[in-house]
């Protein structure tokens, strides 16, 4: 069953750096809402719930639900800024749904039976996830919470593709809609090889050890 986020928010009048600023010390986060064929709304949240909120995975890729006083709106995150230092969100930009307009959005991808997949149990491999999410377009009906792709049967030096996701009623991925050399691998399975890793060690040991200079034998020679 898909999370369900409820957002209480509250409506800003100030604009500026100084405004927001001042919200912050207030302990709330700055926001805009915009599109839906209306005008945006800046808005500001408790920041503690919504961190808290935010701690979901599910949060990035759900329809939210954006509460100001009676009024609800459904809306999607856009855009999350945080502090560089201190990794708490500074800005948060929503866009407004609207049933029957398509969104595009970046959806989580889960591999599940990676401890029992071929090419790890049997050939010894490593997994690399090259793809953790994957942008989807479809109406706000139709988004998924994430997709879960099976390794179980991947075997070394085997990958899985885009192509390879499946895909539910109304969803589309539109980098393969470019073509099939946008068909991108989305996790492999390799064994690193013994030798590989020799040649690796032997690369930076060579580049570790400082170069003797040969001056002063020239200078010998000279001087016979």
């Amino acid at each position: 069953m898909a999370e369900k986020f409820d957002l209480v928010a509250e409506f800003r009048e100030g604009k500026g750096k100084g405004a927001s600023r001042r919200l912050r010390h207030e302990g709330k986060v700055p926001a805009i809402l915009y599109g839906g064929g209306r005008e945006p709304r800046t808005l500001a949240f408790d920041l503690n719930k919504l961190m808290q909120q935010m701690q979901s995975e599910s949060f990035y890729s759900s329809i939210l639900n954006i509460k100001v006083g009676s009024v609800s709106q459904a809306a999607i995150v856009k855009d999350v800024q945080r502090h560089p230092v201190r990794n708490v969100v500074t800005h948060i930009d929503l866009q407004r749904i609207v049933a029957d307009q398509e969104i595009r959005m970046h959806v989580p991808i889960h591999f599940i039976n990676e401890d029992i997949a071929v090419g790890v149990k049997v050939g010894g491999g490593s997994i690399s996830h090259l793809r953790t999410d994957v942008e989807v377009v479809c109406l706000p009906k139709y988004l998924p919470e994430y997709f879960e792709v099976d390794i179980a049967n991947l075997g070394v030096d085997q990958m899985l593709h885009l192509s390879d996701i499946k895909l539910p009623e109304g969803v589309a991925i539109p980098e393969l809609a470019q073509g099939p050399e946008h068909n991108h691998p989305i996790v492999a399975i390799h064994v690193i090889k013994a030798a590989a890793i020799e040649e690796e060690t032997a690369a930076v040991v060579a580049a570790e050890v400082p170069v003797v200079s040969d001056d002063k034998d020239k200078d010998k020679d000279k001087d016979a």
